[in-house]
């Protein structure tokens, strides 16, 4: 039997297949839009338990793309870190970080420091049910017999 080559799912992708699973439609129905068997799609799926991921978003606490671009002119201007963080309101700490983080001084752009810290703040957790099997059971018991905390 000849091993077809693994396919890496876009995100594009994966939200598809978790749109037509809420629609009820079988796994084997979603693989054949991708040329691929249900198992490539009950993969996907058990990863996050059954459950569709929440979309991603930055915390309302890390520093916006604006502000990463205030950073990289006030280095290139030569200004002290200290008056940096003055002007964007943060402490010099946190500017120090930014930049240590991603290239130093030297080699500091703010596009790459964006897009470095949206990789990094990618968290690979699993969900409690796919890792609990045990817990599963209990929550599909518990919602099959429509339970509430009441």
């Amino acid at each position: 039997m000849k091993q077809r080559p693994r396919i890496y799912y876009s995100d594009a992708q994966k939200a598809l297949m978790w749109d037509r699973w809420q629609k009820g439609e079988s796994m084997n129905v979603i693989g054949r839009l991708f040329d691929r068997g249900h198992s490539s799609i009950q993969r996907i799926l058990l990863e996050m338990g059954g459950l569709p991921p929440a979309p991603r978003k930055r915390s309302r606490l890390s520093l916006t793309s604006a502000e990463r671009e205030e950073i990289s002119r006030g280095v290139v201007a030569g200004h002290s870190l200290r008056s940096i963080a003055a002007s964007l309101g943060r402490a010099p700490s946190t500017i120090s970080r930014e930049i240590s983080r991603n290239g130093g001084c030297r080699d500091y752009r703010a596009s790459e420091a964006d897009l470095a810290t949206w990789d990094r703040a990618h968290r690979p957790k699993r969900c409690k049910l796919a890792e609990n099997r045990p817990l599963a059971r209990i929550v599909a018991r518990k919602l099959r017999k429509l339970w509430s905390p009441e």
